[in-house]
């Protein structure tokens, strides 16, 4: 198994389906964001996301599931989580988020046109820490014992990005 995360999308017919391998980190998490924030006034059906191949999530790729848990909600479309396994598993139940998501046992089967959901590029400091800041952000409102575990990481990135923001204006 790849240990650096990788994310595969596949986009048809109102359809969103990822795959996630190796270690899903903020690193990888941009992808799935670009994916939330272009399905903000989407009409779809299903977001399903295969973690049967993923080995670990930090907080802020389950803050970015997160994200698109509540625009599958606001949207009225389903999120299933697919061969997410008993780690996995408990570290999304751990954060409030199983009330995101339909739970299914096996991965996905499907085949269709799948694209790295990267760009490529490396993630850049601001876009990551960007990332960092919304994911937990999310996090956060989606369950209130998350205040107290994130509320120091919001107030850390929150000063980086406003320290990198005073260094790009000198």
């Amino acid at each position: 198994m790849a240990n650096n995360g990788e994310v595969l999308i596949s986009s048809q017919d109102g359809k969103h389906l990822v795959k996630v391998t190796g270690r899903a980190t903020f690193d990888c998490a941009p992808a799935l964001r670009n994916l939330a924030k272009e399905l903000e006034n989407d009409t779809f059906s299903l977001i399903r996301v295969d973690l049967s191949r993923c080995e670990w999530m930090d907080s802020t790729f389950m803050g970015v599931l997160a994200m698109l848990g509540l625009r599958a909600r606001s949207a009225k479309a389903v999120m299933e989580i697919c061969g997410a396994g008993a780690q996995n598993t408990e570290l999304l139940m751990g954060l409030g988020l199983g009330k995101l998501f339909q739970f299914r046992e096996n991965g996905i089967e499907e085949n269709g046109e799948w694209k790295d959901g990267a760009d490529g590029s490396p993630v850049q400091m601001r876009e990551g820490a960007e990332t960092v800041l919304e994911a937990h952000k999310t996090l956060m409102g989606v369950d209130e014992q998350n205040v107290a575990r994130f509320g120091k990481v919001i107030d850390l990135v929150q000063k980086d990005i406003d320290r990198m923001d005073s260094e790009k204006k000198q």
